[in-house]
């Protein structure tokens, strides 16, 4: 699963709930060898399009997590036992 990025944190650059989300991103990475690629959207016109395209009015925001793999997601905030589930579902 390291080798294949298929999971997604799409955020913005300001955004203090992305932030927030960042040091349980990087225990995940380390504990479970997967990766999250980070999308920035607030700055960057085709990855919001990205965005839109996979939200669907889901959560209307950010951080919204994507799993392309079996397309599941999450919204928001979330402790890391959530993250962990989403990220090796």
């Amino acid at each position: 699963m390291a080798n294949e990025t298929h999971l997604l944190m799409f955020y913005g650059t300001e955004c203090t709930h992305c932030h927030e989300m960042m040091p349980l991103i990087e225990r995940l990475e380390k504990e479970e060898t997967v990766h999250i690629e980070q999308v920035e959207v607030w700055h960057n016109d085709q990855n919001m399009a990205k965005l839109k395209k996979l939200d669907d009015g889901k959560c209307g925001g950010v951080p919204f997590f994507y799993n392309e793999k079996n397309n599941q997601w999450v919204c928001g905030n979330m402790d890391y036992d959530k993250l962990k589930a989403w990220a090796t579902a």
